[in-house]
């Protein structure tokens, strides 16, 4: 019977090649982060100004991209289009638009979240609907969405590790490379899962503090 066995020596040796893979990973999870958030935002806006056909259509972008796997996404933009992609743009793209659907989601509870007051009295003051969801709406929103944006954070950074799969140099690439040469791919993956958890347990240290910030304001 086989078990398992990690191999310290080799998380220690190959740590630092694991690392050079770092860059990669943050870069696909902030870009995709930032994007899917600009994205999640006017998907919202737009939707609950309550067009008819645009309604219609953000409600099939928001359907598609929640119900479709992200590695499925990720090989259509890498693999089936008349273009080659770059893969990190490939993997940047495909997690940007699987997590704005999710965004959207978030902040479009939010929002409905907050007192119909707010809307009202904004009207009352001459102001636009998009100044209104600006300068009022919006920011009342992001404090109530906080803990749910670092839920999809966390799922981005984790989700990056898809990109290995169309040849992204990310963390996960290069534990594979030294699990395929040393034949020890259970301590690699060890490796790899502390990394994420570090990287996870800094985006759960920096909800709290802004959670914590904005409690004063």
């Amino acid at each position: 019977m086989y078990f398992p066995t990690i191999d310290i020596s080799l998380i220690i040796e190959s740590f630092p090649f694991v690392l050079k893979g770092l860059p990669f990973t943050l870069v696909i999870s902030i870009a995709s982060f930032i994007i899917g958030n600009v994205l999640g935002i006017l998907l919202t806006s737009i939707g609950l100004l309550d067009i008819p056909i645009i309604k219609y259509v953000i409600q099939f972008y928001l359907s598609f991209l929640r119900g479709t796997p992200a590695l499925v996404l990720l090989f259509i933009l890498y693999f089936g289009l008349p273009i080659q992609l770059d893969p990190v743009h490939a993997a940047i793209i495909c997690f940007s638009l699987t997590s704005s659907a999710f965004l959207a989601e978030i902040y479009r509870g939010a929002i409905l979240g907050i007192d119909f007051g707010q809307w009202e009295a904004s009207k009352a003051l001459g102001l636009s609907y998009w100044a209104t969801m600006k300068d009022i709406v919006l920011p009342q929103a992001f404090r109530i969405a906080i803990p749910s944006l670092s839920n999809v954070a966390m799922d981005i950074v984790k989700g990056s590790s898809l990109a290995a799969m169309i040849t992204v140099p990310d963390i996960f690439q290069k534990a594979k490379i030294v699990g395929g040469r040393e034949f020890d791919y259970m301590t690699m993956y060890v490796l790899v899962a502390f990394i994420y958890w570090g990287i996870c347990l800094v985006i759960n240290f920096l909800q709290k503090r802004l959670e914590e910030k904005l409690t004063y304001y």
